[in-house]
């Protein structure tokens, strides 16, 4: 079964290696390096469809450094995953996804924090037009858009923030929610028109700050925005770093309880997780989960998880 994933790292990790760190002893590669969890050959034993690549920047980067380390990932976005590998084509616009034929794997740039961009709508422009398609407006710290999940004063938008998300209103881009502060989370509810939890879980099943709450979760699905559960073992099971498939199907039925079979979808977040579900260590095994979900749901619901929710949800 076809399935779309809306978040990823594996840009980061590109861009470590050409650094020189910390795979230095074998360079990765994006068609076959094993240190990559979503390379070209796990896309296709997977049958993704569609992968979505983050660009992140750490927060320790200086911030004079930080637009530098953006471009850098989209270079590579554009050199090692499009330039060298013809089965992977560049989502630019939401009409993309009509046309990739048999084989072919749609790549969507997304931007994980603002602080790429900083107070500069000139460079966010940019992104626009470079293909970025969904922006969170932060990682887990604050910066001049919002507080993130981490933040511990819990503030909300920002006047800068709340202009870019009307920006990406006008511009069809998803404003995701997946790291804000509760108060930013609300704030983005008030104002946007295409919002998106990329990688996130019930915080009623594991009380994580990355993951929403019940109020959070119908308040997405009231304004038409789409959850996207996350692989991450300490975001499906408190305080652990083991899960297996049955416990991430607990979220999904969860979210299916409030209202939300329609609004779901898969967010993997490999490449910037450390420990993984068990048989779903990487895009490769994304049919494992499939086949669970087919045990619980019809093969229409389980369809609407994997990849339709999502076209059926997207910017028009």
């Amino acid at each position: 079964m076809k399935i779309i994933d809306t978040h990823c790292d594996a840009l980061l990790k590109l861009q470590l290696a050409k650094r020189g760190k910390p795979y230095e002893v074998h360079p990765l590669h994006f068609s076959n390096s094993r240190e990559l969890e979503t390379n070209l050959g796990y896309l296709q034993e997977g049958e993704v469809m569609a992968q979505y690549f983050a660009v992140f920047i750490e927060p320790e980067v200086p911030s004079d450094e930080k637009w530098q380390h953006a471009l850098e990932q989209i270079d590579l976005f554009y050199t090692e995953i499009l330039g060298k590998n013809p089965a992977m084509k560049h989502i630019k616009s939401w009409h993309d996804f009509d046309s990739l034929s048999e084989g072919e794997i749609g790549a969507v740039l997304t931007l994980e924090g603002a602080d790429a961009f900083g107070n500069d709508l000139t460079k966010l422009r940019h992104l626009y037009r470079l293909g970025v398609l969904s922006i969170g407006l932060t990682w887990n710290n604050a910066n001049l858009c919002a507080d993130g999940a981490g933040e511990v004063r819990g503030g909300g938008l920002t006047l800068l923030g709340k202009e870019v998300v009307q920006l990406n209103n006008e511009n069809l881009v998803f404003t995701d929610v997946s790291h804000l502060s509760v108060k930013g989370f609300w704030d983005v509810m008030e104002l946007a028109k295409y919002p998106i939890a990329s990688h996130s879980n019930a915080k009623a099943l594991c009380d994580h700050r990355r993951n929403l709450d019940d109020e959070q979760i119908k308040g997405m699905f009231k304004h038409n925005g789409l959850i996207h559960v996350v692989f991450n073992p300490p975001f499906i099971n408190k305080d652990r770093r083991d899960a297996t498939i049955d416990d991430l199907v607990k979220h999904i039925d969860y979210l299916c309880e409030l209202g939300g079979v329609n609004q779901i979808g898969f967010g993997s977040d490999f490449d910037g997780i450390s420990c993984f579900v068990d048989n779903l260590e990487n895009t490769s095994k994304y049919q494992n989960l499939i086949n669970a979900l087919l045990k619980r749901y019809s093969e229409d619901e389980v369809k609407g998880f994997a990849y339709r929710n999502f076209l059926e949800h997207r910017p028009q």
